[in-house]
């Protein structure tokens, strides 16, 4: 995008900014702490993941911060390197191998996970989003944001957690948060669309603001005082010394030991994944449809990792939580995640006092509605609708993530997934056929193959992506017998930015000839694509 477009968006961007850096601030303290690393660290590893990450990445509303699911593997890392210094050294390194990840194309690998166990993936983090963030709601808060597994870093149980809450609800974070949550939902389903004051000034920015004059009027009141672990807590340094004092550097003596290798290559290997999936699901949730170049990603979150670790900092993926809050904010273009960057930046030096009488009740509430937003009970529905050869991974995956942790969750997701490709796919190839005949107007003819499975979708995906602009295809589908749902997908998808750069498409069917359709996925509902 030029930067009169980046620009041009700016009206969208700085309001989803806001709600991001509000999503984004807890999370950075609580990664830190779930991980055994200082906490400032958390809030370097967001602050490089918007500015430096947003810069230089293809993707229009992702947004790269901290990882929770490198924390068990940096809480590891940091004993066993025997020092936090040797263990940057390992993220700088880290960081390093995804630039050659980058370059010898590794980014391809995001293509291959199917469409199920993406929305698995999402739903997963939806529904684990408000079960973390209940004890918050309710002022019980023994275990801190962002950590998201099953099994906690004080060894209970997510359910467990939740019940115990039941006999140590505080008065004052309930209230408030019942009032942040009402105001959220006010805003979404009714504010925003009677006027445009409504759009500009989010409802999480009201929330907060509403949080923060709450605890300030209630501190005199015993029965509604907050305490300090109910609120927002950045470190607040009381110079500029003791601020830069907080930055620390890697031990690059530490290079010849081979832990230290070993684990920044588990960070590279964990962290590009992590990325990947991210990327595949934000591009799904993206309601403009836009193709995210995984391997410029890559070398975007490498560089991110180098200057994380060098200054002190924890390892950077592009996440899911803050790419989703953005889209759902109305983010438009990579200007969200830089201003929320800066935003994290200037507040942390400026006004660390203020922050900190956020109850992070408020902010539950704001990550309940994006919870929610990401686990919406149609979409269990929508999947069982498709069949057994969706609904299994899907609920594969969610359960996973849910009861496990996530990349626990994806990897059983994706192995069923593989298992039921398998089950009905004899035959397994390259199935893309593509003519060019110019006749005045670039006509191009796109074949499908009697079987054409997820594998298939990064080849039809970028073919589709590089058809010109002014062209006219033919897609031929008359010997296609089984046609996944993921195909169907990026076919209805590519339709919405055929439209936008006038591309005719005809589609050949058993049925007849359909010329530019108004949906692939009804299209495909009335004819058998499966065996």
């Amino acid at each position: 995008m030029s930067k009169k477009g980046v620009f041009s968006s700016l009206k969208s961007d700085i309001p989803a900014s806001i709600v991001v850096f509000f999503v984004a601030l807890p999370l950075c303290l609580g990664i830190a702490l779930a991980s055994g690393a200082p906490l400032f660290s958390g809030l370097i590893a967001g602050i490089i993941g918007g500015v430096v990450v947003g810069s230089l990445s293809g993707s229009k509303i992702g947004v790269s911060g901290p990882a929770a699911g490198l924390a068990a593997i940096v809480l590891t890392a940091i004993a066993t390197l025997g020092s936090y210094q040797n263990f940057l050294l390992a993220v700088v390194l880290g960081g390093i191998i995804q630039l050659i990840f980058g370059l010898v194309r590794f980014g391809i690998i995001g293509y291959f996970f199917p469409s199920s166990v993406i929305k698995g993936m999402l739903t997963g983090i939806g529904i684990i989003i408000i079960l973390k963030q209940i004890p918050h709601f309710f002022g019980y808060d023994p275990t801190p944001d962002g950590d998201f597994a099953f099994f906690q870093v004080d060894s209970k149980g997510t359910f467990s957690e939740i019940l115990k809450t039941i006999n140590h609800i505080s008065l004052g974070p309930t209230i408030i948060g019942l009032i942040s949550l009402f105001i959220l939902i006010l805003w979404d389903r009714v504010l925003t669309k009677k006027s445009r004051i409504f759009q500009l000034i989010q409802g999480p920015l009201v929330a907060v603001i509403a949080g923060i004059v709450f605890y300030t009027l209630t501190q005199s009141n015993p029965s509604l005082v907050f305490s300090n672990s109910q609120l927002v807590s950045v470190p607040v340094p009381d110079s500029i010394d003791s601020f830069l004092g907080q930055f620390t550097f890697p031990n690059f003596s530490a290079i010849t030991n081979s832990e230290v290798w070993i684990v920044a290559f588990t960070i590279a290997l964990v962290a590009s994944l992590e990325t990947l999936l991210c990327v595949e699901a934000t591009d799904k949730l993206d309601p403009e449809k836009n193709v995210t170049p995984t391997n410029r990603e890559l070398l975007a979150q490498g560089t991110g990792n180098i200057i994380s670790g060098f200054i002190g900092g924890l390892p950077i993926t592009q996440v899911i939580v803050r790419s989703s809050a953005n889209i759902q904010s109305g983010g438009k273009s990579k200007m969200s995640a830089i201003i929320h960057g800066f935003l994290l930046l200037i507040s942390v030096m400026l006004i660390p006092t203020l922050l900190n009488k956020i109850p992070l009740a408020v902010l539950a509430a704001v990550l309940f509605i994006v919870g929610y937003k990401l686990a919406k009970p149609a979409l269990f529905k929508q999947m069982f609708e498709l069949g057994w050869k969706q609904w299994i991974p899907f609920v594969t995956t969610v359960g996973g993530i849910v009861f496990i942790d996530l990349l626990k969750g994806l990897g059983l997701g994706l192995a069923v997934g593989i298992v039921v490709i398998l089950i009905k796919s004899f035959q397994n190839s390259h199935f893309l056929h593509k003519e060019d005949k110019s006749n005045g107007v670039q006509k191009m003819k796109m074949t499908l193959a009697e079987e054409v499975t997820f594998f298939n979708k990064g080849a039809i995906l970028k073919e589709l992506d590089r058809i010109p602009e002014d062209s006219y295809l033919e897609l031929d589908v008359r010997n296609t017998r089984y046609l996944d749902n993921d195909i169907i997908e990026i076919l209805e998808d590519f339709s919405l930015k055929a439209k936008n750069r006038n591309i005719d498409i005809k589609l050949v069917s058993e049925r007849g000839i359909v010329e530019n359709p108004d949906s692939y996925i009804e299209f495909f509902k009335l004819r058998p694509v499966t065996a």
